[in-house]
């Protein structure tokens, strides 16, 4: 099994892109769950979301604890949480930021990073003040896991975004492309 942690702020989707993911698991034939975990409901509010994908039933009830991934939707939240709670030794940790991989000093773990939020400004998704970077961190998973295919993550999003489908893919497929691994 392969459990995925997303951290972001509310109104970013960092649900949506654990629902996201889950569909495009799905479509590859997996079992998959996917759930938030809410603190202060409100806008700007840290949140976290969470997939598992499996090829067998997936029969556990639980939060995820100790994650095999966890995508960081806004990077300021690593000052506030300690997202690498839990993250398993050698597991992926997926960057939304402008900094390159070897700026960051995690030794155990592989880091992505992409500038998730340049991808979705460009796209028009959300605003400048606030992006929404959900779809196009999902392209930077897909190239730093690579246990969904990226056509996986395009379908799904354009069976499940809210809105804007076509925009949403484009801004997966951009970040897919633009995403630097660190291994």
């Amino acid at each position: 099994m392969f459990e995925i942690r997303f951290h972001g702020r509310g109104g970013q989707g960092a649900v949506t892109a654990a629902n996201i993911l889950a569909t495009a698991a799905f479509l590859e034939g997996n079992d998959v769950q996917s759930f938030p975990f809410f603190g202060v409901e409100r806008r700007g509010a840290p949140v976290e979301a969470y997939t598992r994908i499996d090829n067998k039933k997936i029969d556990i009830k639980m939060y995820i604890y100790n994650p095999d991934a966890v995508v960081v939707l806004d990077t300021s939240l690593m000052s506030k949480i300690d997202v690498l709670k839990g993250l398993k030794k050698g597991g992926y940790l997926i960057l939304n930021t402008q900094k390159k991989p070897q700026d960051f000093n995690f030794k155990d773990y592989k880091i992505a990073v992409v500038d998730a939020t340049e991808v979705a400004v460009g796209f028009g998704l959300g605003s400048k003040s606030a992006p929404i970077v959900n779809t196009a961190i999902l392209g930077a998973y897909a190239k730093a896991v690579g246990n969904v295919k990226i056509e996986s993550v395009l379908e799904a999003i354009k069976s499940s975004a809210p809105s804007r489908a076509e925009d949403n893919a484009k801004a997966a497929y951009e970040s897919y492309n633009r995403t630097i691994l660190g291994w």
